[in-house]
């Protein structure tokens, strides 16, 4: 794939991802709770996390227009998503009534991380 091609797929996952992170992530939790919230309807924790992934959605948008000049908040979000989908892992192993994250946002995260990262430019050799 061509630098060009990278960073066209780059800035279009970008969108992707931010415009997710926006407006996704609320209607998820309330359509497949068993798969996107914790503790299924009894916890503030979803409107929490949409009020982060979200803020973090209006910066990746931001970081779309150049990518190159936000690498540390796309490397973020990359470390991020690995770290946050690997503590909910072991918490739906552990949590029968969380399994459902296993299928959910968990592999979610995970293709997140996998995509951005390999979209990334890669650095020039000297």
């Amino acid at each position: 794939m061509s630098d060009a091609q990278r960073l066209l797929y780059l800035r279009i996952a970008l969108i992707v991802v931010g415009l997710t992170f926006i407006f996704g992530i609320y209607p998820l939790g309330i359509v497949w709770p068993s798969g996107w919230t914790w503790g299924h309807g009894h916890s503030h924790y979803l409107m929490m996390i949409v009020g982060v992934y979200a803020t973090l959605g209006v910066f990746l948008l931001t970081a779309s227009r150049n990518p190159d000049a936000h690498k540390s908040l796309i490397w973020f979000t990359i470390w991020s998503s690995v770290v946050h989908a690997a503590i909910m892992g072991v918490q739906s192993f552990s949590d029968a009534g969380e399994h459902g994250h296993l299928i959910g946002d968990v592999p979610a995260l995970i293709l997140i991380a996998i995509v951005l990262a390999a979209l990334m430019p890669r650095r020039k050799q000297a």
